[in-house]
């Protein structure tokens, strides 16, 4: 038989939530793993007392009782495990795996058994219910009756939040049942009441979340946290973690206390406690025992008395209270020699520190993530500017953490640090290039063409240009290069016009100059010409046949429906991921059948194509024997048109010269532009003389006279 058994996606009940995570049976004890919290719980083996095998929601559930009274309950299991666990338990507990069923009968009438701490609702031999008493935060009695409230449990999604039993009366004298039923429940409760003198007390101390100055009282079970609005009661056992994390300044030190469950303010949950400590400030301090009481709990990790940094002794004292190691920054250091990088998480700046086995951002808001739930990291390049990068982390549960503005300078330590702890890297970069430029850092996979990546590359050369440009030129430019002529062409040849000023605009502009200081010369770039683009741009005919589908195109559009119907909701991209996955996965066989497919479509594309092209041979003969005849009757017509205008001209010539004399000028005050026009015009008339229509036997009659 093997010495070790292990089960995966096993779900533990805490506090009516279900937590899944591993479990591992080995000859040592039991160990399960929680995947959200990464905490460990540690069974011996020599402290099981029994083992109860049962049916449940979830499949199958083990339930293990231990000798000092604590309840551990795992769900998941399949029936086909028992005999497997049977056997384990025999051979390496020496305990019986007994299978009890509970009781369906729907009562409300039953027996109330105390057992450690669990309180179980049994009709006849068989449970109906079984309530861990440390789930119970507050026991009030009534004449008959006993309520029990339970502790809010954030994670679920329903919430059990209240009991009644109704206890009947006994004859007995001198025994109140409703008492004795009470008192068996906050024996064993999570009931927090400060009673007695509190070990110690740190004065005002700065707290950033939540955020005010409290006093911290140290009780034996529980941290008391007074403020001047609200109080905290903290138990030692929701402590998951204890972080010391010194300050980017040198002068401050966090001290991070990370809480599971978290502490409630109004519908805030604080699920870490931030204290704000200064390197300078000192204390003295005595522990309210005698030196006795101080030995034997603490053995030797505190002393009555004890002096030093503020910091220092409230870490110490947690430390030996909670019974944790406090977890400090590794041997990341960043390009300016501090511990921590700055960057920015969500609409926040704050510092995220690399640890040995995590990453930690403080503080607003804090988070916690551990190298065994990162999936990849990711560097990504800056949104607003080219000096900083984002740095991504995607989990296994597919959540998502960017820190953004982070200082470039720290990409090549980052990315050490990163490699060095073997995450996956979704797109490695070239840490050597970022030294150099931001765009050589920020390439990607070199067997992946990113074509945004090569547009943001060109864009960042033309910027770099241009500031060099306008850095080289602004010492040299004067007033006189101003030359408003030279500006137009080149605005026109920016913008592909023939638009010139004319002559009084820039009169006008000149008067304005004289009152105005001149303008600096406009800087524009040469440009290389535009490719001319040809006349007619063939279009595409909707009669042609269409291309053949790759095997996989073929294959999504037959399976997209089914695909949809095993993940309802899913988005598009993340159905083209899906299906991307499939398709790698798909065996060589099945591939084999869509790439027959896809033969086939190419071979009746080809088909097609060839009667399609025979037919627009025909077609295209045609059109050429129809253009050529157009063309013709066009000559003609031009012919005619020619003749008739030379006739409308000699009439015109012996109309009187008056007008002439009105606009004439000679030949050097006619510009350019009036020529240009005036050309245009005659142009323009002789098209309209060649376009007009024969003149009638009267017109001509009244042109001659």
């Amino acid at each position: 038989m093997a010495d070790t058994l292990e089960f995966n996606e096993i779900y533990q009940e805490v506090k009516g939530s279900m937590n899944d995570g591993r479990l591992r049976l080995s000859r040592q004890g039991v160990i399960f793993k929680n995947s959200k919290t990464g905490k460990v719980d540690n069974i011996q083996a020599s402290e099981l007392a029994e083992g109860v095998w049962r049916r449940v929601a979830l499949g199958h559930g083990l339930k293990l009782l231990t000798k000092n009274g604590h309840v551990y309950k795992y769900d998941g299991f399949r029936e086909s495990e028992f005999d497997k666990l049977s056997d384990f338990f025999k051979a390496h507990y020496c305990l019986e795996l007994a299978e009890k069923d509970l009781c369906v009968k729907g009562w409300n009438w039953g027996t109330v058994r105390f057992g450690g701490q669990l309180l179980s609702f049994d009709i006849g031999e068989q449970p109906v219910f079984e309530i861990p008493l440390s789930n119970v935060s507050q026991c009030t009695t009534g004449k008959n009756e006993v309520t029990l409230e339970f502790h809010q449990n954030d994670d679920a999604e329903v919430s059990l939040m209240e009991v009644r039993f109704y206890v009947p009366p006994t004859q007995e004298d001198g025994v109140d049942p409703v008492e004795a039923f009470a008192q068996n429940v906050l024996s064993k409760a999570d009931v927090i009441q400060a009673t007695g003198d509190a070990i110690c007390i740190f004065r005002e101390l700065q707290c950033l979340t939540p955020r005010g100055r409290y006093d911290i009282r140290i009780y034996p079970t529980f941290l008391h946290l007074h403020g001047k609005t609200f109080d905290y009661k903290i138990p030692y056992t929701t402590v998951l973690r204890l972080f010391l994390l010194p300050h980017k300044d040198q002068r401050q030190m966090f001290f991070v206390i990370s809480l599971d469950p978290p502490i409630k303010q109004g519908q805030t949950r604080y699920h870490f406690l931030i204290l704000l400590f200064s390197k300078d400030e000192d204390i003295s301090l005595t522990l309210n025992m005698n030196e006795e009481e101080v030995e034997k709990r603490f053995e030797g990790r505190l002393t009555k008395n004890m002096s030093g940094s503020l910091y220092e002794m409230v870490s110490r004292v947690m430390k030996a209270l909670v019974n944790r190691k406090i977890t400090v920054p590794g041997n990341f250091q960043g390009h300016s020699g501090a511990q921590c990088i700055t960057c920015s998480y969500k609409a926040s700046s704050g510092l995220l520190y690399p640890l040995e086995r995590g990453f930690i951002y403080v503080h607003k808001p804090p988070v916690h993530i551990r190298f065994d739930e990162i999936s990849f990291v990711n560097f990504a390049r800056g949104t607003t500017t080219t000096r900083s990068f984002d740095f991504e982390i995607e989990t296994k549960q597919g959540t998502q953490y960017t820190f953004s503005s982070i200082e470039r300078e720290e990409y090549g330590k980052l990315f050490d640090f990163v490699n060095a702890k073997k995450l996956n890297i979704k797109n490695r970069g070239l840490k050597e290039g970022m030294k150099q430029s931001y765009d050589e850092y920020a390439d990607s996979d070199e067997d992946q063409h990113d074509a945004y990546l090569e547009r943001m590359k060109e864009e960042g050369k033309i910027r770099e240009e241009n500031a060099n440009d306008s850095s080289d030129g602004s010492g040299e430019e004067t007033d006189s290069s101003f030359n408003p002529g030279e500006e137009d062409d080149d605005v026109a040849e920016e913008f592909d016009s023939n638009a010139s000023a004319s002559s009084s605009s820039g009169d006008g502009d000149s008067d304005r100059d004289d009152k105005k200081p001149a303008k600096k010369a406009k800087i524009v770039k040469d440009r290389k010409p535009r490719k001319k683009q040809p006349e007619s741009k063939k279009g595409k005919d909707p009669n042609a046949p269409k291309r053949p589908m790759s095997a996989y195109m073929l294959w999504l559009n037959a399976s997209r429906e089914k695909i949809k119907s095993d993940h309802p909701g899913i988005s598009i991209t993340d159905l083209s991921k899906k299906a991307g996955e499939l398709w790698k996965a798909m065996s060589k066989e099945k591939k084999e059948e869509w790439d027959r497919k896809a033969e086939d479509a190419r071979r009746d594309y080809e088909k097609a194509m060839k009667e399609y092209s025979v037919g627009s041979k025909a077609d295209s003969h045609r059109g050429e024997k129809l253009k050529k005849k157009k063309k013709k009757q066009e000559k003609q017509v031009k012919g005619k048109g020619d003749k008739k205008g030379a006739t409308s001209k000699s009439s015109s010539s012996k109309s009187p010269a008056k007008g002439m004399s009105d606009s004439f000028k000679s030949k050097e005050f006619v510009s350019s532009d009036e020529s240009s026009s005036a050309e245009s015009k005659k142009e323009d008339s002789e098209d309209e003389g060649a376009a007009s229509p024969p003149p009638s036997s009267e017109d001509s009659a009244s042109g001659s006279d």
